[in-house]
């Protein structure tokens, strides 16, 4: 009895020895620049002004659970860990291409897509950069979360200078330590939700190129040439804290047209209310993958897309945030597939937006004619 006493002693000691090793060992990962800086001094003086703050985080307009009900954070390790999904990323290359964007003519309107929900607009003369990433992954961890073969063309250095760097919130999907740090050099201004600037500052960027918006505020740009910061439905973090910093949609209105730019969002009634605002918009932009029923407050699946893209009276409709990494079970193709085929079946179909990564958009050609590039790769 007392040597058995003894071993369990013994493994019990080792076990709490490893458990605080490795708490300890993660503290100090956890302290690397790339986890961003959470809100402190002015920055927090100014999110608690806020209406959309309370109780030490940001809120969304609707209430707005962090798991769907029914769900719970095992039966979602259970599903990803456990449960066969099939073809949750392609076998083959994505299929690309590569613009030289240096040489674009001033004149041009164009838009180029990175994969996922990174793109270029060159829009009445001002070039606009919105979430880039092109570290190759969308985690903090190396080798995981990986992009597809093919979906990464572009690296900081294919990037020109830029007006407006654009930043939806601050996901690792969304917001790229190696890229922003490589990128800081080209971008004279930042715009991005109330606290997000404090990791634009601590990775380098100066106080002065940096804009934090809340909901319903707006950046006059040029004469006639506003970007809008409007409401959105998911939440935000990049460490063990939630919802420190502000997740948003923008709508950029330029002379010659109007892009709305969804970030990530569930489905809610503002977009109804951003349609009546700003009447007929000529290209929507929304999350269309990496949705789960387990989260659906916060993404958007494809029948609610199109839904969403009815509601903000879209010209145009881009469904992005897919085709280049796995943050959800379902099959790769499938968010462009389900959305193609519900529009196919709506009584007021609306135009696909649905570029090959890398090609120049001529955003005024409204006669171009898109690919259902995603079919037949397996």
């Amino acid at each position: 009895m007392k040597k058995l006493l003894y071993i369990f002693k013994i493994t019990m000691t080792i076990f709490i020895g490893f458990a605080v090793l490795l708490v300890f060992a993660t503290f100090l990962y956890m302290k690397q620049a790339k986890f961003g800086k959470t809100p402190n001094g002015e920055h927090l003086d100014r999110i608690s002004q806020s209406s959309n703050y309370s109780d030490g985080m940001f809120k969304n307009l609707s209430v707005t659970p962090d798991l769907s009900e029914g769900h719970s954070y095992w039966s979602i390790i259970k599903d990803q860990f456990f449960t066969n999904h099939p073809r949750t990323e392609p076998k083959e290359r994505i299929p690309s291409n590569k613009t030289d964007l240096f040489t674009l003519d001033e004149d041009e309107n164009v838009l180029v897509w990175f994969g996922h929900s990174s793109y270029f607009i060159q829009l009445d003369g001002i070039k606009i950069l919105v979430d880039p990433v092109f570290s190759g992954n969308a985690s903090p961890i190396p080798g995981t979360v990986k992009s597809f073969p093919g979906t990464d063309r572009y690296t900081p250095e294919d990037i020109p200078e830029v007006d407006y760097l654009i930043i939806s919130h601050d996901h690792y999907d969304h917001l790229d330590y190696k890229t922003i740090k490589a990128l800081e050099a080209k971008v004279k201004n930042v715009i991005c939700g109330l606290g997000v600037g404090s990791h634009f500052q601590h990775w380098g960027y100066s106080e002065d190129k940096i804009t934090e918006k809340d909901w319903n505020e707006t950046v006059e740009v040029d004469s006639g040439f506003t970007i809008h910061a409007l409401p959105a439905r998911h939440f935000s973090g990049r460490g063990f804290t939630r919802k420190n910093t502000l997740w948003a949609s923008y709508l950029i209105e330029s002379p010659s047209m109007k892009i709305y730019v969804g970030g990530d969002s569930g489905y809610d009634s503002f977009f109804k209310e951003i349609g009546n605002q700003f009447g007929e918009i000529d290209l929507v932009i929304l999350d269309n993958g990496q949705y789960n029923d387990a989260w659906k407050e916060i993404h958007l699946h494809p029948e609610q897309v199109l839904q969403a893209a009815h509601d903000l009276n879209a010209k145009q409709l881009f469904p992005v945030h897919s085709s280049k990494y796995v943050l959800a079970m379902h099959p790769w193709d499938e968010p462009l597939n389900r959305v193609k085929q519900l529009n196919e079946n709506n009584e007021n179909p609306i135009s696909l937006f649905t570029p090959i990564i890398g090609t120049k958009i001529d955003l005024n050609d409204s006669t171009t004619v898109f690919t259902s590039w995603w079919e037949g790769i397996e």
